[in-house]
């Protein structure tokens, strides 16, 4: 995808090698295998109903296991128990977008990156011209990772190139490109870039986030503030691009639900942006504010794909009587 690699591959490898030896981790691990296997099993991802299979019941009890263990982590201080948390959030972020419960994947996505802000995961200003080194070597990088998530193509959909408006599968949307109402061939003709143009940003936020971690003088950490404000801006116009194209098409009832999951990227990324190089209480005000936004965005994409699942369902189900019928 343009050429950068957007793979999670290295994070796979470290949570692996992680739950050998760490329960929680392993509990997380064993759940999301668990809720995969039984959503590829079912061949349905946008049942109404969740299947209560023998497997489904085991994940959601590995969950529990593990979210019990993240928080005897998070009771213990040192960085083992950082590392743990860390690793854990990125496995119930995955889980919870299996489970298509997008309000619950953003108050992980939150908890997590606050761990990361609080733990100093990486270099970071104290004040003007006051920088100071992590805290934390080797921490996870959370941050990176759910960028990653939302910037790769979409592994149990597996959409073909008309998917939403740019013509790119949304990686965290379970619903199929078929399914989504007719105006959005109008939207694509419009706006054909919005989502390369989305994860181009995304792309260089994650370049941005690696020089970061590698900063070690106060002048060159002083020249990725000016590139983080780039980036920030970067993502303001492409708003406002997006707000341009909907008062373009003014389509009746909501907006398209592949526009709410790029509203949800776009926030993703926002929030990661805001809380890297700048510790300042102003900074942190608009970080909460920000927070609300992603938390209130991803209730809604939640509602809305429940609704349009009970609504698939039920469409379905009609089909199938009219086939018996006749």
């Amino acid at each position: 995808m343009l050429d950068v690699k957007l793979g999670c591959d290295k994070e796979a490898r470290q949570v692996l090698q992680a739950s050998l030896t760490d329960s929680p981790i392993r509990y997380a691990v064993l759940s999301l295998r668990a809720l995969r296997e039984n959503l590829e099993r079912s061949g349905d991802v946008t049942a109404s109903v969740v299947q209560q299979t023998p497997s489904y019941d085991y994940g959601l009890q590995q969950y529990c296991m593990a979210l019990g263990g993240l928080a005897s982590n998070l009771s213990s201080p040192g960085s083992n128990g950082l590392t743990s948390a860390l690793l854990c959030c990125q496995i119930f972020i995955s889980i919870e977008q299996v489970r298509g419960n997008y309000a619950a994947m953003a108050q992980h996505i939150i908890r997590g990156l606050r761990i990361m802000h609080e733990c100093r995961a990486r270099p970071y200003f104290l004040a003007a011209n006051n920088f100071v080194p992590a805290h934390h070597d080797q921490l996870p990088f959370l941050d990176v990772f759910i960028i990653k998530l939302f910037a790769a193509p979409c592994k149990f959909a597996d959409p073909p190139a008309t998917a939403d408006i740019s013509g790119t599968p949304v990686s965290v949307c379970l619903i199929s490109p078929h399914q989504q109402p007719i105006e959005s061939r109008d939207l694509r003709m419009i706006a054909p870039n919005m989502r390369t143009e989305l994860t181009r940003i995304a792309a260089s936020t994650l370049e941005f986030l690696g020089k970061v971690s590698q900063v070690e003088s106060v002048g060159n950490a002083l020249r990725l503030l000016s590139e983080k404000a780039a980036l920030l801006d970067s993502l303001e116009t492409w708003l406002l691009n997006l707000e341009l194209v909907q008062t373009e098409i003014r389509t009746p009832g909501p907006e398209l639900l592949s526009v709410s999951f790029m509203r949800f990227f776009h926030l993703i990324v926002k929030v990661v942006l805001l809380g890297v190089l700048d510790s300042s209480p102003d900074r942190y005000a608009e970080l909460r504010t920000e927070n609300d936004r992603l938390q209130s965005v991803a209730n809604n994409v939640g509602e809305r794909v429940k609704a349009y699942k009970t609504w698939s369902g039920t469409g379905s189900s009609r089909g199938k009587r009219s086939e018996q019928r006749a």
